[in-house]
């Protein structure tokens, strides 16, 4: 069953109703975020609102239970965004709220569901100029719907290297590093940041959209290392987390830090007080490209601590719309949406995750289909296109110089740095190659496009 639903700037508001058992999901509207609730009801997708009247088109989904006749879709603009929710109207997951729920409301955030929660999409200033003061100056995200976890014990290592494909005993006290679950069959069940404090634990976030999947497989591993005997132990966080990002952020932080920021490099934590604020958990990482930290801080005290932040003048707040396009320049991946369970970390080129140390003793899941693609390479590969005119979004099709599908976009919007589009998506390996001449095909035309080396705009993260 196709649906049609019209999105346009014109309009401030939208309501479109859909019947039918089945779930529409929007496809092309290039989703920055999705998350299929336990029930199968809804999704939440966000798009660039241009200025002419844009049809998207809507595909048939996920089954809804039979009692289920009627689904709602909702538009709402926003400045320089359309955000698009499909819910069901007799059935709807009430969304979670982080510690700075009443905060966004309060400094003008536009509210959305995402990975069952209720985000800022954005605040008063439009989406491009939340993004550039993120790239010159300093913004606070709020990522309290990330999955914090300690790994206790003697065998926290052992356990934690169940589970990854990381050399976590490599890694130096307070050292951190990216990682991915995978599979027996070598897909990735998400990414995740795993640091080793010199506290005696393993400090682990993960993304707010598999937290229930990630939690279940941490705690089954978990079932099995205690019935062997194994000295580990699994504590889930209930701290928020917020992420400040931009050049200007470690003059901001460091008034109101004891500890000399310059000796904090990326991908390196420690425990401190910030701003007068107890306890905090500051690591210098981020999902922007951009030098930042991570703090996670106690839910009574992080408005207070982002209060505090605020006074300056070079920051202000930012949200998921932001976030987005900024990961997108820097080439990172969106669970969910560039990597997911039916791609390996071969495929999207995420290799240098997998110590060689793991590679050498095949002892991580899936290692006997990953480890020898390593050598032998895969039919497909994630790449980064550019492009001009129209932009593109999540499902484009990638075509050859001759018009031959021989891929598809993950992850695309217009770069606000470089005023041209950017995208990552998957491709025949032999077309892989940067600077390839290819093509994109939007609104059933094809569009030149270019494979590009990621990221696309220069990373700027402290090395020291």
């Amino acid at each position: 069953m196709w649906a049609r639903c019209l999105v346009g700037g014109g309009a401030s508001e939208l309501g479109l109703r859909a019947s039918g058992r089945r779930l529409l999901r929007a496809l092309g509207a290039g989703c920055a975020g999705k998350r299929q609730a336990s029930s199968g009801d809804w999704r939440v997708c966000w798009s660039e609102v241009r200025e002419e009247r844009t049809e998207q088109e809507c595909v048939d989904g996920t089954d809804l239970p039979s009692n289920q006749s009627s689904l709602e879709w909702e538009a709402k603009r926003h400045t320089g965004l359309t955000v698009i929710m499909l819910t069901n109207t007799t059935q709807q997951v009430p969304a979670k709220k982080t510690p700075l729920f009443d905060f966004h409301r309060e400094h003008g955030g536009k509210m959305v569901e995402f990975a069952g929660w209720s985000m800022p999409v954005q605040y008063k200033d439009s989406h491009i100029a939340s993004h550039m003061h993120t790239r010159e100056r300093c913004s606070i995200f709020d990522v309290s719907h990330m999955l914090q976890s300690k790994v206790h014990g003697r065998d926290r290592v052992k356990f934690m290297e169940s589970l990854v494909v990381a050399d976590i005993a490599e890694l130096k006290d307070n050292q951190g590093t990216l990682s991915l679950f995978t599979t027996e069959k070598g897909g990735i069940i998400d990414d995740l940041i795993v640091t080793r404090t010199d506290q005696g634990y393993l400090y682990v976030v993960s993304n707010a959209g598999c937290a229930d999947k990630d939690s279940a497989h941490m705690k089954a591993r978990l079932a099995e290392f205690k019935a062997a005997g194994f000295d580990v132990d699994l504590e889930f966080l209930d701290a928020a987390l917020i992420a400040v990002q931009g050049p200007s952020m470690a003059r901001v932080l460091q008034e109101g830090l004891k500890e000399d920021l310059a000796k904090l490099t990326f991908m390196t934590s420690t425990v401190a007080t910030v701003f007068g604020v107890p306890g905090c958990r500051v690591t210098r990482c981020g999902y922007t490209g951009e030098d930042g930290v991570e703090i996670s801080v106690p839910q009574s005290r992080v408005v207070e601590l982002t209060e505090k932040l605020l006074a300056n003048g070079e920051v202000k707040l930012a949200g998921l719309g932001a976030r987005d396009s900024l990961r997108l320049e820097a080439g990172l991946c969106l669970y969910g949406n560039d990597i997911d369970e039916t791609t390996t970390p071969v495929e999207a080129t995420l290799v240098w995750t997998i110590g060689k140390r793991r590679r050498q003793n095949k002892d991580f899941p899936g290692a006997d289909v990953i480890v020898p693609q390593i050598k032998a390479k895969t039919a497909r590969k994630r790449v980064g296109l550019v492009s001009s005119g129209p932009p593109v979004r999540q499902h484009t099709p990638i075509l050859s110089p001759d018009g031959k599908v021989i891929g598809e976009v993950t992850s695309g919007c217009p770069s606000p740095c470089l005023k041209k589009n950017v995208a990552m998506g998957y491709v025949d390996a032999a077309f892989a190659k940067n600077g390839t001449a290819i093509q994109v095909e939007v609104r059933k035309k094809a569009v030149a496009a270019t494979v590009s080396k990621m990221p696309f705009v220069p990373t700027n993260y402290y090395s020291g």
